[in-house]
């Protein structure tokens, strides 16, 4: 029997990505939902592929009515009732940023699996989500390739002997940077990844070291280990996915070509471990290197490892911090290495909250955005 499907931000990177998937197995999956931020074009040429999904639409601006006919739900809000009314056994939740929380939590609160690309879901609301996860007997299954490869990982070997978690980084296209080419780099210099295809927003994460930033975050939360556990180690090749160490020594790794097609698989049909034709990976002729990440140049990475150590709501301040700090640095607001300079000023305030409940992340989310805004304000007068 086929399982239904939703996928969340069907026009972005994810989403393309795990329809690819689904296509490969047309027996294996039914899609109930698709669901975009604004695309609506490319939302309904997908939909004449699955004529009998529902669609949604985060943002109802500039939508002739011809085309408004054959949306369903609209606004963030719909995006969370599409779900609930969807039906779906599986949620694959590829939306972007912090919008990406509520349909996370709608997905949980109805029982669904989550196969979960959105790191702002854990990030933000991690225990609020394994909380909803185990009272309604459903799974969190990561999609980000780094902690697909960890879970797939400790599946094979156990968390008892699990010692510690070494997180790739691809280095992004500034790792051997000076200071001084960090402080002239532009907005397209930081959106031209060496590997990976993505959004914009996380392909200048990924070019800060904020993305891995958030990994180091999401791996604390998901595996529940202390951020001491986690490592990162700057990979360029982006073959090695991630590692684990066991008690006795021992390094495994996961490895692939780097293709968002496996973790999705993965995620998909798991437990079950099916063929899968994407991301193989021939060794011959190839070279691995390793190297440290440059935390100096690259603070980003450092002060996520403080939120992670702090706890509490400082997770979702940074999270919500980077994301204005990196819309404002799009705008041209700021420079590349100010992003860096909001999110420490954003950090120093008070995150501390007695229950990380949804309408206290929501709060912290709010009020840091409002920090952030007012630092970036007085850069952006600089």
């Amino acid at each position: 029997m086929r399982r239904k499907i939703a996928v969340l931000g069907a026009t972005g990177s994810i989403g393309k990505n795990t329809l690819d998937v689904i296509a490969s197995y047309p027996d294996a999956f039914e899609v109930v939902l698709l669901s975009a931020n604004r695309d609506l074009q490319n939302l309904l040429a997908i939909s004449r592929t699955y004529p009998d999904a529902k669609l949604a639409l985060a943002d109802e601006s500039n939508t002739s009515k011809a085309d408004a006919d054959k949306v369903s739900y609209w606004g963030p809000e719909g995006i969370q009732q599409a779900v609930r009314e969807s039906g779906a056994q599986i949620v694959v939740n590829g939306i972007a940023g912090a919008p990406g929380l509520l349909p996370s939590i709608t997905a949980l609160e109805t029982g669904a699996d989550l196969a979960l690309a959105n790191k702002e879901t854990i990030v933000m609301a991690g225990p609020l989500a394994f909380a909803l996860a185990k009272t309604h007997h459903c799974r969190i299954l990561p999609v980000d390739s780094e902690h697909s490869a960890v879970f797939q990982l400790l599946e094979a070997h156990g968390r008892d002997s699990l010692e510690e978690i070494i997180l790739t980084a691809s280095g992004g296209p500034f790792r051997q940077y000076t200071k001084e080419q960090l402080e002239q780099v532009t907005l397209n210099d930081a959106l031209a990844h060496p590997t990976w295809k993505m959004g914009g927003k996380i392909t200048i994460d990924s070019a800060s070291l904020a993305n891995k930033g958030l990994e180091v975050i999401e791996a604390v939360r998901l595996f529940e280990v202390p951020p001491k556990q986690v490592k990162v180690l700057v990979h360029p090749q982006s073959y090695i996915h991630s590692l684990i160490r066991l008690k006795e020594g021992s390094l495994y790794a996961q490895m692939s070509r780097p293709d968002m097609r496996v973790p999705i698989h993965n995620a998909l049909f798991w437990p079950e471990v099916r063929y899968c034709q994407f991301g193989r990976l021939d060794l011959e002729g190839q070279s691995l290197s390793f190297e440290k990440p440059r935390e100096d140049l690259f603070p980003m990475l450092p002060l996520a490892y403080k939120s992670a150590e702090a706890g509490s709501g400082y997770p979702a301040a940074y999270n919500a911090a980077d994301e204005e700090a990196v819309a404002a640095f799009m705008k041209g607001q700021i420079s590349f290495t100010d992003i860096g300079r909001v999110v420490e000023q954003v950090l120093q305030d008070q995150w501390e909250c007695e229950e990380l409940v949804l309408d206290s992340i929501l709060e912290i989310d709010k009020r840091a955005r409002s920090v952030s805004k007012n630092i970036i304000k007085e850069l952006f007068r600089c």
